[in-house]
């Protein structure tokens, strides 16, 4: 589900910038909220999706949000942001995947900066 989730913000952002049309950023977090809210898991997706990337931290550009506030600015070319869907199950477990995208200076496209994270990498034994 939150690779799913993870994946309906990046089909969005794809289909817009094809489009040349803006993205929002508080648009990019609903997508993957529509994905985890329809498989019944909406109450424990417990925060915003992502956050602007400045170059040592978090940004000042527009984060990926309509959880915490609606973030209705663009997404700016030449900026970075990440996607960050998670499914936390208080006392079971949680599923966080991250990964950074930035947009191409032209606004027609964008690289994930360290690749699309496929499998589950299972960090306690």
């Amino acid at each position: 589900m939150v690779r799913d989730a993870r994946d309906a913000a990046m089909d969005l952002l794809q289909k817009r910038l094809e489009l040349g049309k803006l993205v929002m950023g508080w648009e990019l977090d609903q997508a993957c909220r529509d994905v985890i809210d329809k498989a019944g898991y909406g109450e424990f997706f417990t925060h915003r999706t992502g956050h602007n990337i400045g170059e040592r931290d978090h940004g000042d550009g527009a984060n990926i949000d309509n959880f915490e506030t609606q973030d209705r600015r663009q997404l700016i070319p030449g900026t970075c942001f990440s996607i960050e869907p998670g499914i936390y199950l208080p006392g079971e477990f949680g599923v966080r995947l991250e990964h950074d995208v930035y947009l191409d200076l032209d606004g027609k496209g964008y690289r994930v900066t360290e690749g699309l994270q496929t499998e589950i990498v299972c960090i306690l034994a």
